[in-house]
């Protein structure tokens, strides 16, 4: 850190002591495989209870009847900004529902790359790697006494400084 006459106050730590951190946290979910193993299991089913994967389909069924009767009643003159406005509103649903989707399949995805790892990792990490940090960790929180380490699977650990 360089001094350029900053009032900057925010925390620094040295890169090896991070990637200390790092192994350490990796290293307490295999040693602690089976339980994690357990919750990974229960996350797996919150995830798949939290998507209606047929919120779309069923709205696409309603989109449909509302443009029929959006054209019927252009046909007969009839006021149709009601119509109209509905088919707008259950257009943005839609995309929403398709968001929510593809996130859930997101985090589906990430439970199980981690629930692989810790079935394939036969032993504890002896150094730092690089590539398998950035596959399973999504943030370092650093406190003054304590890392805060999140998994993309949405495991949490403390580690003391």
């Amino acid at each position: 850190m360089e001094e350029k006459g900053s009032d900057c106050t925010s925390l620094t730590i040295n890169e090896e002591i991070l990637q200390t951190a790092a192994v350490k946290a990796i290293n307490g979910v295999l040693i602690n495989k089976e339980s994690f193993l357990q919750l990974l299991q229960k996350n797996i089913a919150i995830v798949l209870n939290e998507g209606d994967d047929n919120a779309a389909d069923d709205i696409n069924k309603k989109l449909d009847e509302l443009q029929k009767e959006l054209i019927k009643q252009a046909k007969s003159k009839n006021d149709y900004n009601e119509v109209a406005d509905e088919i707008y509103r259950l257009r943005g649903l839609k995309q929403n529902a398709l968001v929510e989707k593809a996130e859930c399949e997101g985090k589906k995805q990430r439970i199980v790359e981690m629930t692989d790892f810790l079935n394939e990792q036969s032993c504890e990490l002896e150094e730092y790697e690089e590539q398998m940090v950035r596959r399973l960790i999504e943030k370092v929180t650093v406190h003054d006494n304590r890392f805060e380490i999140e998994f993309k699977s949405g495991i949490e650990i403390q580690i003391d400084k």
